[in-house]
């Protein structure tokens, strides 16, 4: 498996074995409290389960890497933006100011704005590694079995299932031509210039565009040949039989969003504010 995208990576873990509308709803439950709660201590032990469940799933950084490291600079850029654009924030929030060093003009460091950009950080350590435990451990066909039956169409959740299902060949297709706009003479490694990659990384580009888009045709038009769509109702393959362990896993869910909705809003306020003593 390559680092470059996401995709299934088949193994035997628990987790695999799950229902695929077992690990979607749970999902689903899991970002929503991550969404609407800023209670540290809710989130820290979210943020330790979900590295539990990594680990639960034995996905390979090796695997993933490409994505972890795209993730890690969007998550610099999004804190850095935020004390760029705000960096009084958390003192709006916490009603206090701490000051631990002195800046220029309104840039002024504060344990406020630290601890809530701590939090900030918190809620993608929440959800980054379920999210992509969903996708590593669900089968692309099982996982559109999954949104039909919550109520999605099956025609959308279709054409999830294609979207997840062709990014190991779009990557192969980028290999390819990479690989071939090399051979030609187009250097793309860092020996070259940023500006010189960057052109070569556009001749790559459009010859992959046209690709996918030819892929995208032959696909629509076999599926038109074949009805799709003509019924309201299909079946689905892959679909795995809800279990035992689904039904304990959902309530485990269920239960821990109640418990974490109550715990966050049981005094009206969804921040929990250490500066206070709260």
């Amino acid at each position: 498996m390559s680092s470059f995208m996401l995709a299934y990576i088949p193994r035997k873990t628990p987790l695999h074995a799950l229902c695929g509308t077992t690990k979607f709803v749970f999902f689903i439950l899991w970002s929503v409290l991550a969404m609407i709660t800023y209670d540290t201590r809710i989130m820290l032990i979210m943020a330790a389960v979900s590295a539990v469940v990594f680990v639960v799933s034995r996905t390979r950084f090796s695997e993933i890497s490409f994505i972890v490291k795209f993730l890690v600079v969007f998550m610099m850029v999004n804190l850095v933006t935020i004390y760029l654009f705000e960096p009084e924030q958390g003192v709006l929030v916490y009603g206090t100011r701490t000051v631990l060093a002195e800046g220029f003009g309104r840039y002024t460091l504060t344990a406020e704005q630290l601890f809530y950009e701590f939090n900030v950080l918190l809620k993608y350590n929440m959800v980054v590694p379920v999210a992509i435990v969903l996708i590593v451990t669900t089968q692309p066909s099982e996982f559109a079995s999954s949104l039909n039956r919550i109520g999605v169409p099956y025609t959308v959740a279709y054409a999830v299932s294609l979207t997840l299902r062709y990014i190991p060949d779009i990557q192969r297709d980028f290999r390819d031509i990479s690989r071939a706009q090399q051979a030609r003479g187009v250097e793309l490694s860092r020996k070259n210039s940023f500006r010189k990659r960057l052109k070569g990384a556009a001749a790559i580009l459009l010859p992959l565009i046209f690709s996918s888009l030819a892929r995208i045709d032959t696909i629509s038009q076999a599926m038109e040949l074949r009805g799709f769509g003509k019924h309201r109702k299909r079946t689905w393959y892959s679909g795995k039989p809800f279990t035992r362990t689904d039904a304990a896993v959902v309530c485990i869910g269920v239960l821990f969003f109640a418990f974490g909705a109550w715990f966050t809003f049981r005094d009206g306020n969804r921040f929990y504010n250490p500066f206070t003593g709260r």
